[in-house]
C-alpha cells in the first residue's frame, strides 16, 4: 500500500460488492458490461468502478485505448506469487458475501415485497471428495444460463447466489499422532 493511504476497507455499498463479485467471476469488465450484467445503469458503475479504483482495489486492465476502459482485481504485495493472490481473494470474497448478506439481514424490510424474502438454506451431505467436485460442478451448470443472459427480464434483479462446499472437520481436541 503507498505511504499515507489509509489501510483500504471492504467495500460498504451492495453495488460495489456486486462489481468486485463480477471482476471476480469474468476477470475484467467495463462499466458497460457491468451495467448490463447487474441491471444498473453504465453511469452508476462507472461511479462505483473508479471508487474501487480510488481505493485500491481494483486497476484499469491493459487495452488498445479508445474509449473503452476495462477494469480488473488489483493484487498488492511485492513479490506475490501467483497462489498467493488467488488466496488473498478467495478470504475476501468470502468476506464480502458475509457482508452482503449481513446487509440484506438489516435491510430486508425495506425491499419490495415480492423480494421479502430470503431462499438461504443449508444441508450436511456425505459426499467423496469426487462428489462434492461434481456437485460444485452441478450448482455452477445451474447457475449458467442466468449469469450468460443478454438482457435481464423485467423485474429481475441482482441475486447473490452463494454456496459453500466444504468438509466439516471435527471439533474438539485432535488425537496426538502416532
Amino acid at each position: 500500500m503507498s505511504p499515507g493511504r489509509p489501510a483500504t476497507p471492504l467495500p460498504d455499498h451492495p453495488v460495489r460488492i456486486a462489481l468486485l463479485d463480477l471482476l471476480a467471476e469474468v476477470g475484467t469488465v467495463t462499466s458497460t458490461e457491468a451495467a448490463r450484467r447487474l441491471g444498473h445503469s453504465s453511469g452508476l458503475c462507472s461511479f462505483h468502478l473508479r471508487q474501487l479504483a480510488r481505493h485500491g482495489l481494483i486497476e484499469e486492465a491493459p487495452h488498445g485505448g479508445g474509449r473503452v476502459r476495462p477494469w480488473r482485481l488489483r493484487w498488492e504485495g511485492s513479490g506475490e506469487d501467483e497462489q498467493t493472490a488467488p488466496e488473498r481473494f478467495d478470504a475476501l470474497a468470502r468476506g464480502l458475501e458475509d457482508e452482503s448478506y449481513r446487509h440484506w439481514l438489516s435491510h430486508w424490510p425495506e425491499a419490495p415485497a415480492a423480494w421479502q424474502r430470503d431462499e438461504a438454506f443449508s444441508a450436511v451431505v456425505q459426499l467423496t471428495p469426487g462428489e462434492m467436485t461434481d456437485l460444485a460442478a452441478s450448482v455452477h451448470a445451474l447457475l449458467a444460463p442466468y449469469q450468460q443472459r443478454r438482457k435481464a427480464p423485467a423485474g429481475a434483479k441482482p441475486v447473490a447466489a452463494v454456496a459453500r462446499l466444504f468438509p466439516l472437520l471435527p471439533t474438539g481436541p485432535r488425537p496426538l499422532p502416532g
